[in-house]
């Protein structure tokens, strides 16, 4: 492993010396010095430590019985700081999702269970931006579907930060799945629990640097807005309706006042869309090769139950119980955010075992 700290310093090293001389790509090399930035303090420190542990040794063999019991203690302690820094290390050394940084679309959808099903999707998009701003994030509606009942059959949203190392997506992610949620309606006379499904996908959001689409892979229309029940709340034809010809992948952007903006908005939702597709078909090529992740993107994954009765949160991918469930929903996710984030690092560490 010491080999492995020695090629993050001489990395580091040369990085920095291509910064100072003007490298061709500084964003890039920006963005890698920041990374290492951490692990490259953690590592001076670790080998300080060792140092220290080694001129402590000599201290071990002097003839005064008070000096060697010091030495014995401090050599105790110096074990410990070592033992905890090689572990913290190792950690940062763990491979990176490379889109942890990126802004996301998240696209929330009501599944089974009616109307309370819709409301829930409102709720869970409330609680969500909450969530972002208490991140120093920003949510903006992209498009969306209200119900009759004053919830949302779809909503989707961006989510933005000021950019950093931990992006909306890093904390966003592992939000990808389905969402059971059981309680008592209000409409339900007879206080009879019921439980309804709610689906939400994490897409990061990628620029056209990241992954571009052949411009005539894609057929584009404007359409006037589409307000609640469906009737028309402009005449202009300012939403913006994207197909992605290959895949049938659609997109549409109606939320902007201008065409251009619902174009940019449609665009980014398609690129993040088309490129999800694509991906999902590599993951399950591997998928049965390696479990070295929490998951993070089936769709299909029933991945948490919010029952309101019992005051419990329960995260199935971890089986891992939170309480104080109004809290949550006023966007206290941080708690289940930081226990998937850290069983996701456990099953990393596992699969590189194998």
């Amino acid at each position: 492993m010491e080999s492995a700290f020695k090629k993050i310093l001489d990395e580091y090293n040369q990085i920095t010396l291509e910064m100072s001389s003007g490298g061709f790509d500084m964003a890039k090399l920006g963005k890698r010095h920041a990374e290492l930035s951490s692990v490259v303090d953690k590592i001076k420190n670790y080998e300080s430590k060792i140092k220290e542990l080694s001129n402590n040794q000599n201290l071990l063999n002097d003839a005064d019985p008070e000096i060697k019991s010091m030495a014995l203690d401090e050599g105790r302690r110096l074990e410990s700081e070592i033992s905890d820094l090689r572990s913290e290390i190792e950690d940062a050394l763990l491979p990176k999702d490379p889109n942890n940084d990126k802004n996301c679309i998240v696209e929330i959808r009501a599944g089974a269970g009616g109307d309370e099903s819709t409301l829930f999707a409102a709720e869970l998009f409330r609680a969500y931006g909450k969530f972002a701003e208490e991140n120093k994030f920003k949510p903006y509606i992209v498009s969306s579907s209200q119900s009759e009942a004053g919830g949302f059959k779809e909503v989707i949203f961006e989510i933005k930060g000021k950019g950093g190392l931990e992006g909306p997506y890093s904390k966003f992610k592992y939000e990808s799945g389905v969402h059971r949620v059981q309680r008592v309606p209000d409409t339900e006379k007879s206080g009879r629990v019921h439980t309804s499904t709610v689906t939400v996908a994490v897409l990061p959001e990628l620029e056209e640097k990241d992954y571009s689409i052949d411009p005539k892979d894609l057929k584009m229309e404007a359409t006037t807005s589409s307000g609640h029940g469906g009737q028309s709340v402009n005449t202009t034809y300012s939403a913006i309706r994207i197909l992605h010809i290959p895949t049938g992948i659609t997109a549409q952007c109606q939320d902007e006042r201008s065409q251009a903006q619902n174009r940019e908005k449609a665009l980014a939702v398609i690129r993040s869309r088309v490129a999800a597709h694509y991906q999902e078909i590599e993951d399950k090529k591997i998928r049965s090769m390696t479990k070295g992740q929490i998951g993070t993107g089936d769709r299909s994954e029933k991945i948490r139950t919010y029952n309101f009765p019992q005051d419990r949160v329960t995260d199935h991918r971890i089986n891992q119980n939170f309480n104080q469930i109004n809290l949550i929903m006023e966007g206290k996710f941080a708690s289940i955010t930081e226990a998937l984030q850290k069983a996701d690092l456990e099953a990393k560490k596992e699969a590189l075992k194998k």
